[in-house]
């Protein structure tokens, strides 16, 4: 982190020259249990540009457990969540909605609307970091949740009119949440939904450009009424939907560009979005060599860097090894145009 990185990452945003390559490292808990003597050494030696800011509310949200614990924790819609190890998130496997008889009786969390604006703001102005909202808004994640992913997918083919109004719970929810942290200092809006698998989308395009598309739209027109980006993570083969999000307004993505091919993805998107990482976590940052390591930045930096639209990010989870999440971040100090 320098005293700029508010700067450095707006300038990537706007492929505006950045001084340097802004940075961002996810830690799972997997890897503070596993490995804290590297997390440390890692946070201090390459601090992080971008930041998620505290979710602070004004009382309690009706979480139980811990979602990061071995056993069941429940989220503030309710939803339960079974997590076989410690350091990772679990899935929901019950359904908050198991009849469509049930649906009379749910209510989204009035409780994560109420911010504790004062003291989040007080963080977003103790740091020099980019702020990132402390919440993640996932419609169709939400609702596999709800549902269970198996019953989601169910529901999105056949389409009951029940499915619809769940929808537009969620979504009307969805809106009030964005809302209350866009009214905040936080410097963007964090959305979150996993959209592919490792080869292809989970869903049709169409669908998705039929139900959610104009979901994201508004968060992001909410987002824009308040001088905010958005910031958005998704999983998987999501190439054929990249340019729906590029149209919405989706400023920086975090994807697996490796599985869709980092060189296929800048000759369609090159300086038309951020790409807020990341290297490949299932096999380079697990079993890779310092060597294929440099490749693999040196690969993003050729095809998607273009005066900016590259963030470094990587996650130390789920069986990566330290010594190459080290790597990447030494990769990219390499690549840095000018050092600040």
């Amino acid at each position: 982190m320098t005293a700029d990185s508010r700067v450095l990452v707006k300038k990537t945003l706007d492929m505006g020259s950045p001084e340097r390559i802004p940075r961002q490292i996810w830690i799972l808990p997997w890897a503070e249990i596993h490995y804290p003597r590297a997390v440390q050494s890692l946070c201090t030696r390459f601090p992080d540009d971008i930041v998620s800011a505290p979710a602070l509310h004004r009382g309690p949200t009706g979480t139980r457990g811990d979602r990061y614990a071995l056993g069941e924790y429940v989220d503030e819609w309710g939803c339960r969540f079974s997590n076989p190890r410690n350091g990772i998130i679990g899935i929901a496997r019950k359904p908050l909605i198991s009849s469509w008889a049930d649906l009379d009786r749910f209510q989204p969390p009035q409780s994560v609307l109420r911010l504790d604006t004062e003291e989040v703001n007080r963080f977003c102005r103790s740091t020099s970091q980019y702020v990132l909202s402390g919440s993640v808004v996932r419609p169709f994640e939400r609702l596999q949740f709800i549902r269970t992913m198996e019953q989601a997918l169910v529901d999105l083919a056949e389409q009951p009119p029940e499915l619809f109004e769940l929808l537009s719970l969620i979504h009307a929810h969805y809106q009030k949440e964005v809302e209350a942290w866009a009214k905040t200092e936080v410097d963007a809006i964090a959305l979150m939904d996993d959209w592919g698998t490792q080869s292809g989308p989970l869903l049709h395009p169409e669908t998705f450009r039929r139900l959610f598309k104009p979901m994201y739209r508004d968060y992001v027109s909410i987002a824009r009424t308040y001088g905010k980006r958005v910031f958005m993570h998704s999983d998987g083969h999501i190439i054929d939907i990249i340019p729906d999000l590029i149209e919405v307004g989706i400023d920086a993505l975090n994807a697996q560009i490796f599985c869709m091919g980092v060189e296929e993805l800048g000759r369609r998107f090159r300086g038309r979005i951020t790409f807020w990482g990341e290297i490949d976590r299932q096999h380079l940052l697990v079993q890779g060599t310092r060597r294929e390591i440099a490749d693999a930045v040196e690969s993003v930096w050729e095809h998607l860097y273009a005066e900016g639209g590259v963030i470094a990010q990587c996650e130390f989870g789920l069986e990566a090894n330290p010594a190459n999440v080290q790597a990447v971040f030494e990769a990219w100090e390499r690549l840095t145009p000018h050092r600040i």
